[in-house]
Formats: C-alpha cells, structure tokens, sequence
C-alpha cells in the first residue's frame, strides 16, 4: 500500500505539479528568484542588524537551513543517484530554481499572515495562511484543511523525521568509531533535550551558531575534492545533462527514474512548496514580507544549487559503483569521499552527520510544536509533553531500523507538499500583490520598504504582528 501510494503522489501527482507551479510563479513573477538574487544578500546582512527579541531574519534562515542542510544532502543525493542515476541530480537542480519562487511566495504568504501569540511570539505557517487567508473562499472548509496539514506536519516532521535524523546519524558514528547506537543516540537525546526545553529563543541561537559553520566547512572538503579533479568536473556535469535525458541510459535508471528520484529527493532536501520553511519564516520580525521570502529563496538556493551538487560530484567523481537498488546513502558517500582524501573522510562525514542530525531535529522539533499550538494554542503542558516526546524518539529512532516508518513518512510528505501548493496556488495573487508593494517601494527609492498593514485592510490578518515596535522611520535614500 505504501509502494502504491508512493508511486501516485511523487509519479503521478507532484511530478506534473510540483514544477509546473513553480514555472508560473517563476514566470509571472517576472523571474523573482532571479531578479532579486543579489539583494537577498543585502536583505540577510540586515538581519544582522537586530532591533527587537523577536527572532530576526537571519535566525529565521539558520533554522530553515539547519532542517534543508541535513541527511538530504548527504544520503538522500546517493539514493536520488543510486536509483535515478546522475540526471536525477539535473532535475533536483530544475525543482530548487523554480523552487525558489515557490519558497518565496510561500515564506511572504507565511509572514503576512502570522499571528502574535499572547506572549508576544509569532506562529505562521500553510495552517495559517490557509485558515485566514482561504477563509473567505472556502467558508468551513479552511479550518479544517489547516487542522490537516498540522496533522501532516506533525506525522511527518515532528516524530518521523526526527527519527530518521536520529537514526542516519547514530549509523554513521557505529560504522565509522564503532560506538553502540544507543550511546551516540542518548548523547544525541542530551544535546537536543537541553536546547529544545528553552523554546525558540535558545533553538534560534544555537542554529544561529552552529549551521553556518557546519555547513561552511562541509562546503570547504567539498571545494577541496573538487579542486583535486578540476580537470574532471565538465565531464561529470555533462554526464549529469546526459543521463537526466536518458542519453546515458547504461549508467542510471533512464528519464522516468532520474525525474522521479531528482523530484523527490529534490523536494525532500530543500522542500520548496512542502510548507515546512513558511512555519519557521513566520517567527521573525522583518519590516516586510516579502523580505522573509527573499532570503527564504536564497536557503533553497544554498541547499540544492551549493550544498547538493557538492555531493553529487563528490559521488560522480569517485571510483565506486554509485547505482543500484540497495544502497546506504550515508555509506555510499563515506566510501566516495574516502575515495578522495582517505580513510578520515569516514569520521568527517561521521561529525558532519552528527552535526546535521542536531540542528535538523531542532528545526523538525519546531515544526512540530507548531503543529502542536495550531491544536492547542500558547499551552506550555502541551509543549513541555512534546517536548520530553521529541527526546524519546530520538532515542528509538537510533537503535530501531524504521523502514516502514521512512516509507510512511515518504506518502504523508507527499500529502504536505499537495495541501500546500494548492494553498499557495489559490493565494498567488495576494503574494504577488505583497511582491509588487514591495517591488514598488524599492522603485520610489526607499532603501528599506516598511509593509503598511492599512494597504492590505480587506485581508484577515494580525495587524498587531506589524506593531511590534517603534522603529525608526525610513525615508527615501
């Protein structure tokens, strides 16, 4: 049943949606991930510039990353090219370009329409947007299509994905320091009880600290290999071009299996139109929203574009058999970087796991308590009983071996991605109405566009979440 499912949603659903949908908020957008690219830059830089307690952009971004810059990249890019061969690794990149519109509509959607909790914390997220945004559209049906997609949150991020972080990264040490599972997972358990029973201030800064360093030193081995086979890298993208149009048919599984895998393992990595990013792009306070979906964009970018093609060469470049039905993606890239710079890449790949598998539990922790407030609002007992939930599943997610729950957790991902995008799809002209004010802004000469909750009177949404503060005021450069 599951197989079967499985074969639906990502083959026959979200392969004809998924890119499809994104093309035309790429299209009608007038190419936002493009034109904008090189002020996401300037729009992080002021997230450095924080001037209140809430969670500021670049916290925001930290978080997000730490759950796209994870396992995805290190097992899932060997699985999409065991079972789809190199081209699946050309239709990953296909899914994070046009993803970025996505991820950019979806994160401003997320930011207009965040609610300010009682103790002056934001939540947002699909639950939101689709409850107050499609509420007038879709009459009763809006909440209860908000309670499903938590629900599916919830299954999916906040308990199986935690396991297979869990998981992945106590393999990783048994294989490489030969340490018990149970060890490295209740050290694992420690590590993640003691930040996520602070809430999400103390998430915020520990992501804040620990993604860009993992994921700038994961870069660094990555540029290090390639400089070793410079000579090498045109060859390995053509056959990445090649195979991604059955025209290397010998070395992956044709074009059927490289758009299914690329697709799949696209989405799961840097999970532009899942939904799961807008829940962690609503908590920041930023002066528009459209400014949360620019540096939102930018995340799927450094995921799929950066951090998965690193990978992928690491893989293509070796001298291993990188195809096949069985494969541990963890394993098949340990042995490929060994391959490159010898037998200490095992415990590289070892820490680099461990560091992932941290920060990617923190932020599905987070999803899930999110899901867990849309049910039960601001009520610190039902956090606090998630919270000890969370630790426990980090602790069976390490000895148990959960096939079928990855299996599960596959379809209901699926489900996430197809509530989600049906939302965005319904609420794409409001997002490009939040695109086009700021847009606007920009071309009048503010150098910092501020959103006016006023202009935006005949939606449902928080005007207080747009009051947190006296700011100073912005004027035209």
């Amino acid at each position: 049943m599951l197989a079967f499912l499985n074969d639906l949603i990502w083959g026959k659903i979200l392969i004809f949606t998924l890119i499809p949908i994104g093309l035309i908020f790429t299209l009608w957008s007038r190419g936002v991930q493009f034109r904008l690219f090189g002020s996401m830059f300037s729009v992080l830089g002021q997230g450095f510039q924080h001037e209140t307690d809430q969670p500021s952009s670049f916290q925001a971004l930290a978080l997000s990353v730490a759950g796209r810059v994870g396992g995805g990249n290190i097992a899932g890019v060997a699985v999409a090219i065991a079972l789809g061969g190199p081209g699946a690794i050309f239709w990953m990149w296909i899914v994070g370009l046009v993803g970025m519109a996505t991820s950019y509509f979806e994160c401003s959607l997320a930011q207009l329409y965040k609610q300010k909790e009682p103790n002056g914390d934001f939540r947002g997220g699909p639950a939101y947007y689709i409850k107050h945004g499609l509420g007038k559209k879709l009459g009763p049906a809006a909440p209860i299509m908000g309670f499903v997609y938590s629900l599916l949150l919830l299954v999916t991020f906040g308990f199986a994905f935690i396991c297979f972080q869990s998981f992945a990264m106590t393999s990783s040490v048994e294989s490489a320091f030969e340490l018990p599972r149970m060890g490295s997972g209740m050290v694992l358990a420690v590590m993640v009880g003691v930040v996520i029973l602070g809430g999400l201030h103390r998430i915020a800064s520990v992501v804040e600290f620990i993604v860009p360093v993992m994921a700038v030193f994961y870069a660094l081995v990555g540029i290090l290999v390639l400089s070793l086979h410079i000579t090498e890298i045109p060859a390995a993208l053509t056959t990445i071009v090649t195979s991604a149009f059955g025209l290397n048919e010998a070395i992956g599984g044709g074009i059927g299996a490289a758009i299914m895998q690329g697709v799949r393992r696209g989405l799961f990595s840097n999970e532009a139109g899942l939904g799961s990013a807008p829940n962690v792009a609503a908590v920041a306070y930023v002066e528009h929203p459209a400014q949360q979906g620019m540096v939102q964009s930018l995340s799927v970018f450094i995921d799929t574009i950066v951090m998965c093609t690193v990978t992928a060469l690491i893989i293509i470049l070796s001298q291993q058999t990188y195809y096949g039905a069985d494969v541990d993606g963890v394993v098949m890239t340990q042995v490929a970087l060994s391959d490159h710079i010898g037998g200490w890449a095992e415990y590289f790949i070892a820490v680099a796991l461990f560091l992932f598998a941290f920060s990617s539990i923190m932020y599905s922790y987070y999803l899930g308590e999110t899901a867990v407030d849309y049910y039960i609002p601001d009520n610190q007992t039902a956090f606090m009983t998630y919270r000890f939930i969370v630790i426990g599943f980090v602790l069976v997610g390490a000895v148990l071996d959960l096939s079928s729950v990855f299996g599960f957790a596959d379809v209901t991902m699926g489900l996430l991605a197809i509530v989600n995008l049906i939302a965005v799809a319904m609420l794409f002209p409001i997002g490009l109405r939040v695109m086009k004010d700021f847009d606007d802004q920009r071309k009048a000469g503010v150098k910092i566009p501020v959103f006016d909750p006023e202009k935006f009177d005949d939606l449902d949404i928080d005007k207080s979440a747009w009051q947190l503060t006296e700011r100073p005021s912005r004027h035209p450069s």
